[in-house]
């Protein structure tokens, strides 16, 4: 397949169409002191000042809060966006490109699919918005965005914050939800941009399932090109048949979620709306920054296996007490990673679950591959399946 670079584009494309969120439900009343230790910036979903020639947005991204000596901290953080104009030159452009490249006809182009998934890599990054969330009755400065349109802020709240949750407590732990708005000093400027957000309360000691996306509860099919585009811009997302009752029975014995991706953050709201339609247990989420101009369009989605093992290593340092199953496929380098990390970590690795897929290489060699990785763990803690029945219960992996 021939590969598209467009080196004219030096910087992300704006979305041209605006995103559904995937949180709708009311941010309830929260009694919880807060300090804000730091800022970046944000996404969520805003409707358009009058300064900017079209409507914009903010995207939260899911995070979750871990116990500390003060109480609890959190890291909210998103991106500020602005959809391109519906005849910007870089739209028009863009679309061609991925018109040509999975060769659509017009039908596939004009279809809402297509139309919903390009828009979110059709945009441009917002800086120096300011971004204020409220969680209750307490409104917190998330700071400015910076250029790349991103905002980050750490949050600290007291002890009581989890008692006082507007969500009561399940198996996998509490959720709060909490509203972004941009500020704007000009009075006449219209109406601020609004958007949510959701916080998992996560506690120090217990189980949590770090899960790949893409192959793992998703069908994707990363090992064939011209199909992943395909099932990332033209089809409606498919779970991994099986996959969600595997995981809402470890969700009820108890377990907490990271969906740990090379899925670019600009997939975010489509796939909290996918786990949520499927009926996958909600978790944090933490996707690849990703930028067209970073490589052909779309076309290497997957990130360095570096950054996926540092994102896992981070949210195990915040928790040093909880016991971690590594989910994920074989069809690219989530079996080396996670070997890599059981290996360091023994005392938290709980276990390694990999799903074997087609790929290229031939099936004997990614048995060979597998097994061999398996030796270097201790015995019974590095499982491949195929189908997702063939899995034990949560304490049996433990």
């Amino acid at each position: 397949m021939r590969r598209f670079f467009w080196p004219s584009l030096r910087r992300p494309l704006p979305v041209f169409l605006t995103p559904i969120p995937c949180l709708h439900v009311p941010v309830g009343r929260i009694a919880a002191e807060f300090i804000v230790k730091g800022c970046k910036m944000g996404r969520g979903r805003f409707q358009a000042l009058p300064r900017h020639a079209s409507s914009g947005m903010i995207v939260f991204f899911p995070t979750y809060a871990r116990c500390t000596a003060a109480g609890w901290t959190a890291t909210v953080a998103g991106m500020v966006t602005r959809p391109l104009p519906e005849r910007s030159r870089r739209r028009v452009l863009a679309v061609a490109v991925l018109r040509r490249l999975l060769d659509l006809d017009d039908a596939q182009v004009e279809s809402d699919v297509f139309r919903r998934r390009a828009e979110v890599f059709l945009f441009r990054r917002l800086a120096g918005e300011r971004i204020r969330i409220t969680v209750g009755d307490r409104v917190i400065d998330a700071g400015i965005s910076d250029r790349s349109g991103h905002f980050q802020a750490r949050v600290e709240f007291a002890d009581g914050f989890a008692a006082d949750s507007a969500w009561p407590r399940s198996a996998g732990g509490a959720t709060v939800e909490y509203a972004g708005t941009t500020v704007d000093g000009d009075p006449d400027s219209g109406p601020a941009v609004t958007a949510t957000g959701r916080i998992h309360l996560v506690e120090e000691t217990g189980t949590s399932v770090i899960s790949d996306i893409d192959d793992t509860v998703k069908v994707t099919n990363v090992a064939d090109r011209r199909e992943l585009l395909r099932n990332t811009l033209v089809r409606e997302f498919m779970a991994v048949e099986g996959m969600p009752e595997v995981y809402r029975r470890w969700h009820d014995a108890g377990a907490a979620f990271h969906y740990v991706s090379s899925s670019p953050w600009q997939l975010s709201d489509c796939l909290c709306r996918f786990l949520g339609a499927a009926g996958l247990p909600a978790g944090s989420m933490h996707l690849k920054l990703f930028r067209l101009k970073d490589s052909t369009p779309l076309g290497r989605l997957p990130s360095r296996k570096r950054s996926k093992r540092r994102t896992i290593e981070q949210i195990m340092d915040d928790f040093p007490a909880r016991r971690f199953v590594l989910v994920g496929d074989s069809g690219e380098r989530d079996p080396e990673v996670y070997a890599a990390i059981a290996r360091r970590r023994p005392e938290q690795v709980a276990g390694v679950v990999i799903r074997e897929v087609p790929s290229k290489a031939s099936r004997a060699k990614v048995r060979e591959r597998l097994v061999k990785l398996a030796r270097r763990l201790p015995a019974d803690s590095f499982t491949v399946f195929q189908k997702p029945d063939e899995l034990a219960d949560l304490q049996s992996l433990q």
